[in-house]
C-alpha cells in the first residue's frame, strides 16, 4: 500500500487561533515519534502574494500529514496523545475538516 496523504484544515473559534496553535505544537512531538509518521506540520496562510490565493484566513490552518500506510494513520487517530490534544481544543474549535487523500 503507498502512503497516505492527509490534508486537515482546522478553523478555531474567532481569536482562538494561536491557543489551539500552542496545542498543536505541544503535541507535535509525541505524534513526529508515531511509527509511521512521515510528515506532519501546521501550515498558516503566506502574506503578500495578493490575488493568487485563497486564504484560510486568521482564524485558521492547515495540518499536511503524511503517513506510511492507512495502519499507522489510523493508529495515530486513536493514540492517547490525540484522545488528549482533542479534549484540551475542542471549546476551541469552529471546525474541523478532514481530507484522506490518494495519490491520483
Amino acid at each position: 500500500m503507498s502512503a497516505v496523504n492527509v490534508v486537515a484544515i482546522i478553523t478555531a473559534k474567532p481569536g482562538k487561533r494561536a491557543e489551539v496553535l500552542a496545542a498543536f505544537k505541544d503535541n507535535t512531538p509525541a505524534v513526529h515519534a508515531e511509527e509511521g509518521c512521515l510528515e506532519y506540520n501546521a501550515v498558516i496562510d503566506t502574506e503578500g502574494l495578493g490575488g493568487f490565493q485563497t486564504k484560510l484566513g486568521e482564524d485558521a490552518f492547515a495540518v499536511i500529514e503524511k503517513w506510511a500506510s492507512m495502519d499507522a494513520l489510523m493508529a495515530h487517530a486513536g493514540s492517547d496523545h490525540m484522545k488528549a490534544y482533542g479534549k484540551k481544543t475542542k471549546d476551541l474549535l469552529e471546525s474541523r475538516v478532514i481530507h484522506v487523500l490518494s495519490p491520483a
